[in-house]
């Protein structure tokens, strides 16, 4: 296999969460917490992982970025970068979906294996804002992993609450509404070495190590919104007509 390095981050959360692989494992990482600093927080992150790991721009093979869903304002950060990255170096830019990064961290091995439960079905759910959470069902099945039932929704949560009934469920979702997911799983925000692990085995067919699961798809790195982004251009003004000659 040719030489492999693969940058993978994700802004879809209040993490802003950066990790390299090189093909066979994650080689640096970075992930810190805050809302309101993607913008600030990326491109340090990213230089920072490559210094860390030795490597140069030039020597980033492939992109992989979380597309969602998530908040307008963060998500466009990764998204942008990642196009942008794509572009200047000529490399593939690869979309993978916010929420199967948390799955795959779900059912890591060396977690608990019992918080999924033997039927291996578990949700996802993670702050949408607007008292809402955006969030999708999945199976944990031996072999290929958490397989996604379905697409990822946008939803209130004591709707939600009726699909995943006595699921367990990973995300921010059960610590901001705990009374409609009271059976919560770690973790609680994506990381990116599991976000890089996940591409790499998607890209290679299943070369790539450190995932713990690894069915689903590569999307298009375009944002995964699932509503309108809370601004929006005001409407356009009916014209004034000029006062009556008298």
């Amino acid at each position: 296999m040719a030489p492999v390095l693969l940058l993978a981050f994700d802004t879809a959360t209040p993490a802003v969460t950066v990790a390299l692989h090189d093909g066979a494992t994650v080689i640096a990482r970075y992930t810190e917490v805050d809302a309101r600093r993607h913008g600030e927080l990326l491109a340090p992150g990213i230089v920072r992982v490559l210094a860390e790991a030795g490597r140069g721009r030039m020597d980033v093979t492939d992109v992989a970025v979380g597309v969602g869903p998530g908040p307008f304002t963060g998500l466009r950060v990764g998204l942008v970068t990642a196009l942008a990255l794509g572009d200047a170096l000529g490399v593939p830019v690869h979309g993978i979906c916010t929420l199967d990064i948390l799955a795959a961290a779900a059912a890591q091995p060396g977690r608990d294996q019992g918080a999924i439960g033997a039927d291996g079905r578990f949700a996802v759910a993670i702050d949408a804002r607007r008292k809402e959470v955006y969030w999708a069902l999945y199976e944990d099945r031996p072999g290929s992993g958490p397989v996604r039932l379905g697409d990822p929704a946008v939803d209130w949560p004591h709707v939600v609450e009726d699909q995943v009934a006595g699921l367990p469920v990973a995300g921010e979702g059960p610590v901001k509404y705990p009374q409609h997911f009271p059976h919560r799983i770690e973790p609680l925000l994506p990381d990116a070495a599991v976000l890089a692990a996940l591409a790499v085995h998607r890209l290679t067919g299943g070369d790539g190590a450190g995932a713990g699961a690894y069915a689903g798809e590569i999307l298009p790195p375009y944002p995964l919104y699932l509503r309108r982004p809370d601004a929006v251009e005001p409407a356009a003004q009916k014209p004034v007509s000029s006062p009556a000659l008298r």
